[in-house]
């Protein structure tokens, strides 16, 4: 009788997961499949797998390109996220004001805000200063739009250190600075990581600032996808062939990470 509720919820589970994997599976179905493949109606499942849509994607666009401008604003804008993030949530950790509650409200605030309400102020600024489809404007966004969340989730983390060792690190003559950096960072690196790996996938995965900042130069892998919407319409194998292209180097990663990233999501949910 007990093993019913056990076989429910495993049944359960194994529905929801192939539900969501189902479009990846489709999407990974069709960039092997000939546009008319594609399109047929009723749809097609088992046909003669092709490459051609793959070289047409390496053929038509700088695949190396835009991976290495996705790669360079993710990596850039989550280091520098971080380095603004840390010492601000050790200050509002350890160093509370009546305040710092409100503050940390104010930033959460910014993320519901639509980002299409802030693009003309940024465009305007960015072509003010230059920075037009270039990686400088996509890395300063990027670093912006994530920034709460880092704040929080290192927040989050930085509580949970016990407050006896750092006292007991005052009492020895340390520094603030000493303090931050030989016991809270260390102390900390799990949650760190774990902000890190999740504002880097937030990053890799932008698509609204990729395609509204950047063009030909500092495009993105957003950018590549874009390109293969057309007045003619969607192509919709090289478009699935692209979209893999773009997505299987994070979904790898996120594979990997997946404990660090479950972590960071998960800080102070349970005490």
């Amino acid at each position: 009788m007990n093993r019913w509720p056990i076989l429910l919820r495993t049944t359960g589970a194994w529905s929801v997961a192939l539900l969501l994997f189902f479009p990846l599976l489709w999407l990974l179905l069709t960039s092997f499949k000939t546009e008319l493949q594609a399109i047929a109606v009723p749809p097609q499942l088992l046909v003669a797998p092709t490459l051609e849509n793959y070289a047409e994607v390496q053929q038509r666009s700088d695949y190396v390109l835009y991976a290495t401008n996705s790669l360079v604003t993710s990596v850039v804008s989550t280091v520098l996220g971080l380095l603004i993030a840390a010492p601000a949530a050790y200050s509002m950790a350890f160093f509370r004001t009546p305040r710092s509650k409100d503050i940390l409200m104010w930033m959460l605030s910014t993320k519901m805000m639509p980002a299409v309400g802030a693009l003309v102020p940024v465009y305007v600024m960015a072509q003010t200063a230059g920075l037009l489809d270039t990686r400088t404007a996509l890395v300063v966004v990027f670093t912006l739009s994530n920034l709460p969340i880092m704040v929080w989730m290192l927040y989050a983390c930085f509580k949970d250190i016990p407050p006896d060792i750092l006292e007991a690190a005052r009492m020895d003559g340390a520094t603030v600075f000493e303090e931050f950096r030989h016991i809270v960072l260390p102390l900390a690196t799990g949650g760190i990581a774990s902000t890190g790996l999740l504002c880097l996938v937030l990053s890799w995965n932008e698509a609204f600032w990729s395609l509204n900042l950047s063009s030909a130069n500092a495009g993105t892998l957003a950018t590549l996808i874009a390109s293969y919407s057309s007045p003619e319409g969607l192509f919709w194998s090289k478009l699935s062939a692209a979209s893999v292209m773009v997505i299987a180097p994070i979904v790898v990663f996120g594979w990997f990470s997946q404990k660090q990233l479950v972590q960071g999501l998960t800080f102070g949910a349970v005490k």
